[in-house]
């Protein structure tokens, strides 16, 4: 389906690019104009820069992303740096990209539907490019209770080793818990509430 917002430009009678029609006005194109080479250059960037944009927003559109995420995609989709900047840039400017915004939304919803450690969460969101002191602060802010997580994880866990020997039920439930990011502390913790429990209910 065409863009009403995009305009096909010509020339020779050859389709060369497709412009916002905004970048039409601001060039004064019309119909017929001659263009030298390092016209059809600008205009070229332009169109990447616009291409970029609206890839950028249809990322956008599906969750939020980091500056650096989206960077990376944009790059990897085959844009140049100076359009990848010039679009990243631009959804800055619109409130489409904030680091601090999404690190706050990704540890928001890691404890709501798929809860792990400190650990794990600090390591995720460096590894998608957010600044170690936004990590922090979004952390921080969040007031995770890391042990009642790892606790009710536990609980549920349990169901599937039950009947397990004690020591396997031990480094089981461990290996689980660590692998969600919960340090050793808070695993220690909750498998020795989850025993004192099992034991009074024995």
């Amino acid at each position: 389906m065409r863009d009403p917002e995009r305009v096909s430009l010509f020339i020779d009678g050859e389709f060369r690019m497709g412009l916002p029609r905004i970048a039409v006005a601001e060039h004064g194109l019309r119909v017929g104009q001659l263009l030298t080479d390092q016209d059809l250059r600008d205009l070229e960037a332009v169109d990447e820069i616009s291409r970029a944009k609206d890839h950028a927003v249809r990322l956008l559109s599906f969750r939020p992303r980091s500056r650096q995420e989206l960077l990376s995609r944009l790059k990897r989709k085959g844009f140049s740096e100076q359009s990848t900047e010039a679009a990243i840039e631009r959804m800055i400017e619109l409130g489409y990209v904030n680091d601090e915004e999404f690190a706050a939304y990704w540890v928001e919803n890691r404890q709501s539907h798929r809860p792990r450690g400190r650990r794990l969460m600090a390591s995720e969101l460096r590894s998608k490019g957010v600044p170690p002191e936004i990590v922090d602060q979004a952390l921080d802010e969040a007031e995770i209770d890391e042990y009642g997580a790892a606790l009710e994880l536990a609980w549920k866990r349990t169901e599937r080793l039950h009947g397990l020997e004690r020591d396997v039920w031990r480094r089981r439930m461990a290996g689980f818990l660590q692998r969600r990011g919960y340090g050793w502390d808070v695993v220690r913790r909750v498998m020795e509430e989850i025993e004192q429990s099992s034991s009074e209910e024995a």
